[in-house]
């Protein structure tokens, strides 16, 4: 969430840099409701201060055995017309509490100007590109071998958009899994930790998923409001909020490998096929928590932690910063890893590093202090290293050979048990 004060102050400004993402705060609406509030703001701070004076007064009368009948009634109709102000107040407040969660973050400054995802800017490219000496299949084709990935299978369990993986191929993923953890943990210092797969509704709203995006959640009926985890950012992000942390600690780095259900809404139509867009997937999430003056130091450093991985799993890919447009609702700055893939001929996502500065702290209250100082809000970042289907998809495609063997890369073998090809 936005700071409400920098809002109050700068209303225009901050529409107009909201217009480069395609948001169009409504100014005058904005103003209004803020004009309401500071009014009701200052008469109920008036009738507070008559309704103290008031009590005093009818005190100092009953301590003198005065007649207070005529101050009682005057009191009573004091205390009506406060109570019903601050009902008008909290009605305005909640308004404008709930616009201020509809408005995304600002672009960070040195974010790519843009109106589409084709203003992206490409950062560097690493690896190179496979090149085959016959049509490469993809990783659909690859994978219907002994039904080792079997979509069929999967749709007569649940439905469309899941996947039944075996043998080798279901070992590959918990291979990759590990492989992940292991590198984050033991070479990138960040601490593992575990968290629910099912969320309330407020840890949605901590990260910015809801309001704006609840027809993407799997929402589940029953007793409680809970929703099922869209990533493991909502979870490890939301372990401070409420929370006041000692600088010194600073920053805390977590790794969490989760499933991850999204409904895809208004996505029907795009990568119906295969493993790229499914309801049910996996995540080895990224998470920090900083001081404001390190973060983008450290969002530069957690993305190269994420590229890491796919540097020791030789497939190629390459960094884009995302423009203005193509920003996640939360992210200030964000940039995405993309994966070479032999059968669409070209990359695609793997994972996003963003920054989200203190948009997500304001919204779950997530806090630091320095010594006997105020408490500030945290900055928090997050990237996937990395998305474990696309990971295993980006292996099947990019090492298979002509007979539709897959090579697996040298870093996984000891993590597949020797296993050096699937075959």
């Amino acid at each position: 969430m936005l700071d409400p004060k920098l809002l109050r102050e700068n209303s225009k400004h901050l529409a107009e840099r909201l217009a480069t993402r395609g948001f169009s705060l409504d100014v005058a609406h904005f103003e209004i409701l803020e004009k309401e509030r500071r009014q009701l703001q200052i008469k109920t701070q008036d009738l507070q201060n008559k309704r103290n004076l008031s009590s005093k007064t009818i005190g100092e009368a009953k301590a003198k055995n005065q007649d207070v009948k005529t101050l009682l009634e005057e009191a009573n109709t004091l205390n009506e017309e406060l109570k019903t102000t601050e009902e008008q107040l909290t009605t305005i407040q909640n308004q404008l509490h709930e616009l201020y969660l509809q408005i995304p973050n600002l672009p960070q400054t040195t974010v790519p100007l843009g109106t589409s995802e084709k203003e992206n800017v490409t950062i560097r490219t690493v690896g190179t590109v496979p090149s085959f000496s016959f049509t490469p299949q993809d990783h659909v084709a690859l994978g219907s071998k002994n039904n080792a990935m079997n979509f069929d299978l999967a749709s007569k369990i649940t439905g469309a958009r899941f996947v039944v993986l075996q043998g080798q191929l279901a070992r590959l993923q918990r291979a990759l899994i590990q492989f992940m953890l292991d590198i984050h943990t033991k070479e990138h210092s960040y601490q593992e930790i575990y968290t629910p797969y099912i969320v309330h509704r407020d840890s949605l709203l901590g990260t910015g998923q809801l309001p704006k995006f609840e027809e993407d959640q799997f929402a589940l009926k029953g007793e409680h409001p809970y929703y099922l985890l869209p990533t493991a950012e909502v979870s490890v992000t939301n372990v401070l909020r409420n929370e006041i942390i000692d600088a010194k600690k600073l920053p805390l780095k977590y790794v969490c490998h989760s499933p991850c259900f999204r409904s895809e809404a208004g996505s029907y139509g795009k990568d119906t096929r295969g493993m790229i867009r499914q309801h049910q997937f996996e995540k080895v999430e990224l998470v920090q928590f900083c001081l404001p003056e390190s973060s983008y130091e450290l969002h530069e450093a957690l993305t190269q932690h994420a590229e890491i991985i796919l540097q020791r799993l030789a497939l190629p890919y390459r960094v884009v910063a995302l423009c203005t447009a193509d920003l996640g609702f939360s992210a200030a700055k964000t940039y995405d890893l993309e994966v070479w893939l032999p059968s669409q001929n070209c990359y695609r996502e793997i994972s996003s590093c963003s920054n989200f500065e203190a948009f997500q702290a304001r919204r779950m209250q997530a806090r630091f202090r320095q010594g006997t100082n105020k408490p500030e809000l945290l900055h928090t970042l997050n990237g996937s290293a990395l998305a474990v289907g696309r990971t295993l998809v980006a292996i099947m495609e990019n090492f298979q050979d002509a007979d539709g063997h897959i090579h697996l890369p040298s870093a996984l073998w000891s993590y597949m048990g020797g296993i050096k090809i699937i075959t």
